[in-house]
């Protein structure tokens, strides 16, 4: 068959009559072209696995910075770090560098200061600061005598009556003309845990020479102490004040309050002191960085010559007690003269309150 008009071929009858399928274009003998091939990678032309992506952009201000990002930045960090290292022929062949190497670890020591006082400085901005006040105790007594039976009143016996009360004195020592700032007044009982009155036992008993006040959680606030007694003589009684500390604060051991100069504060703070005194002492052990080697004194404290940091609060626990309470000792003075008039004394004692700057 001849060619046809659009340039086409028909192909030849095969074999029983049947069509045979047209050769592919380019095959041997088409009319077509064969398909070059491209060219070969390395020729102007890149391995997909040699693609690389498109660099790194840095964040703007207000982009979201997620947490791989932040790692691939102190990974990076950590390896400039390392980069800065010199290896150890170099400092065989150059005596000098030693004070290369000398200015890395102070570099370390100083980044590792800078961050421990960042994080203190943080820790300090979530808790209130405090400032020392005085508190001044008002402690009073009162006599009423004896009344005799009248066919208009009835008699009673001669009795006392004791009043333990406080206030806040003003700090105006620097400034005295500066007027104290504006602030809700703190009842007297919010600055105490518990209040005890030991009364003289020969007068009143072993069961009724007691009076006691603690707090609970459903206390209620109040300006002042009150007890009355029956008697017509001079009563000695001591008064207990224990303070209510916030944060907790515990009585060290008196051969670990001799040792590192601390008496009552908190547990951060003696623990605290303890590692300073470790410092001081070079008892961290050169090899196994985490365990402590106790001197004598630390030794006799906790029965250990050896122990590890993280057994610091638990080998402490026996070692802190409450605090001591405030004793006052007060003489309750009989005066046939002075009946019916208020005798008062006067104790200062230091308290803790929130700074309002």
């Amino acid at each position: 068959a001849g060619p046809g008009a659009g340039g086409g071929m028909s192909a030849p009858p095969g074999p029983a009559g049947m069509m045979q399928r047209p050769q592919q274009p380019g095959g041997p003998g088409g009319p077509y072209s064969q398909i070059r091939p491209g060219p070969m990678p390395g020729q102007g032309q890149k391995r997909p696995s040699e693609v690389r992506p498109p660099p790194q952009q840095q964040p703007k201000p207000g982009d979201l910075v997620t947490p791989s990002s932040v790692a691939a930045g102190s990974s990076k960090k950590k390896k400039r770090l390392a980069d800065k290292i010199l290896p150890q022929k170099v400092r065989h062949l150059v005596p000098e560098s030693q004070a290369y190497m000398d200015l890395l670890a102070f570099e370390r020591k100083l980044d590792s200061t800078i961050m421990r006082k960042r994080l203190d400085i943080q820790e300090a901005l979530k808790r209130p600061m405090k400032q020392k006040r005085k508190l001044r105790i008002f402690i009073s007594n009162t006599f009423y005598p004896a009344k005799e039976a009248t066919e208009s009143e009835e008699g009673s016996v001669a009795s006392w009556e004791l009043r333990v009360e406080g206030r806040l004195l003003e700090d105006t020592k620097n400034d005295p003309n500066k007027l104290p700032p504006l602030q809700v007044k703190r009842k007297f009982s919010s600055f105490f845990k518990s209040l005890v009155i030991e009364l003289d036992k020969d007068l009143y008993g072993p069961d009724n020479h007691l009076v006691e006040w603690h707090r609970t959680p459903t206390t209620q606030e109040t300006d002042g102490f009150q007890v009355k007694r029956p008697g017509d003589k001079n009563v000695r009684c001591t008064i207990l004040l224990l303070l209510d500390y916030q944060p907790l604060q515990f009585k060290l051991d008196p051969r670990l309050a001799r040792l590192l100069g601390v008496h009552t504060q908190t547990r951060p703070v003696i623990i605290c002191a303890l590692w300073q005194y470790i410092k001081t002492h070079k008892l961290q052990d050169a090899h196994e960085r985490e365990f402590i080697n106790c001197d004598k004194y630390l030794e006799q404290i906790f029965g250990c010559a050896k122990m590890k940091f993280a057994e610091i609060p638990q080998r402490l626990n026996p070692l802190l007690h409450p605090p001591d309470p405030i004793v006052i000792n007060h003489t309750i003075r009989y005066s046939v003269e002075g009946a019916d008039q208020k005798q008062t004394s006067c104790y200062d004692i230091d308290v803790e309150v929130d700074d309002t700057l």
